[in-house]
């Protein structure tokens, strides 16, 4: 691939700065140029060429919701990762961002620790353009490939009665989870728990965003919450969520152990805990997603005999831990995103293939 033009806007300096002074420590990135609103950046893109451009949530002249709306309608063809404050209003605008067609998204560290805030911003830049700069060679990996024929997905008999679905995401989570959970029927008849990497403030919007879209309730976890059919937990973020029983009930149980694959909550942890409590009665998902977060826990789901979705290539934004699940040999059907609620419902249901 050619080197990755990036454009940084921020209407602060340091920002910009820090930012700048990441991806400058990317290899494969050239940092083209930078803007201080949205405004400016529209006006810059022509003379700049950016591939890809880091664009600030909250701006005065023009906010980063409104600039990724323009930008979009004058060159759909220029990727958007958005930075943005960890607080409520700065999450539901991201997820806006995202929903309108931006790759992803970095949160701004608020912490007193300026060194560590300055680490993590590093850290997840770095992990979010590595994820654009991987889809960018896919793209281009695929488009050389000659068209293949379509087929239909193998399907696989689940060995028991679902009792629970659980479900790993990452990148590109958000708008797959808007698309896929929407289309669960609300008769499911099964709790539904789900991990999406995503910070503090974030998960909580998201639950409520699919909440509204979705006939099953969406909730994001709380601690000692007892799981109940017709439901989808989301796991909070800065949090591990995993499921216990607790006499005749199972509940969830919120802690702060260690991070797992650089990630709180972690899919790992919530499937270890769901081949314990359902063993075979479990139907892990493993979605769109960087790394490799999911495959153990999806070793163990199988050594207890759970039934195990993943979604196809084509159709993930980065396929990585999809990927990595498939190669381990710990899933039993591949699937495209718009085909995995509908077979989520086929198996709880006991229709089979």
């Amino acid at each position: 691939m050619d080197t990755l033009r990036v454009m940084v806007v921020d209407d602060t300096s340091l920002y910009r700065m820090l930012v700048t002074n990441t991806l400058r420590g990317v290899e494969g990135i050239e940092v083209v140029g930078s803007a201080a609103d949205g405004k400016i950046a529209l006006e810059r893109l022509e003379d700049l060429k950016p591939d890809l451009v880091t664009l600030d949530v909250e701006m005065p002249v023009m906010d980063g919701l409104t600039t990724l709306e323009h930008l979009h309608q004058r060159h759909p063809e220029i990727g958007v990762v958005m930075v943005s404050s960890l607080t409520q209003r700065g999450a539901e605008t991201t997820l806006k961002a995202l929903e309108l067609g931006a790759f992803d998204f970095v949160g701004k560290p608020d912490g007193n620790d300026v060194n560590a805030n300055r680490e993590a911003l590093k850290t997840g830049l770095r992990r979010v353009v590595q994820a654009f700069m991987t889809r960018r060679s896919l793209q281009s990996l695929m488009q050389s490939r000659p068209a293949a024929s379509v087929r239909t997905p193998a399907k696989v008999e689940a060995s028991a009665k679902i009792e629970a679905v659980a479900i790993g995401i990452s990148t590109g989570g958000p708008n797959a989870l808007n698309e896929m959970v929407p289309m669960l029927p609300g008769d499911l008849g099964v709790p539904v728990l789900l991990v999406q990497h995503m910070p503090p403030s974030f998960t909580a919007a998201l639950a409520a965003t699919l909440d509204r879209k979705s006939a099953l309730k969406v909730v994001e976890g709380a601690d000692g919450q007892e799981v109940v059919p017709g439901t989808v937990y989301v796991a909070p973020g800065g949090f591990h969520m995993k499921v216990k029983k607790r006499g005749t009930h199972t509940v969830l149980e919120l802690t702060q152990d260690p991070p797992e694959h650089h990630c709180r909550p972690a899919v790992d942890y919530l499937f270890r805990s769901i081949a314990e409590v359902y063993g075979k009665s479990a139907l892990g998902v493993i979605m769109t997603g960087m790394g490799s977060d999911g495959t153990k826990g999806l070793g163990v789901m199988k050594q207890r005999g759970s039934h195990v979705l993943a979604q196809d290539e084509e159709s993930c934004v980065v396929f990585g831990m999809p990927m990595e699940a498939i190669k381990a040999g710990v899933t039993d059907e591949q699937l495209p995103l718009g085909q995995i609620a509908p077979r989520i419902a086929s198996l709880v249901r006991g229709a089979g293939s």
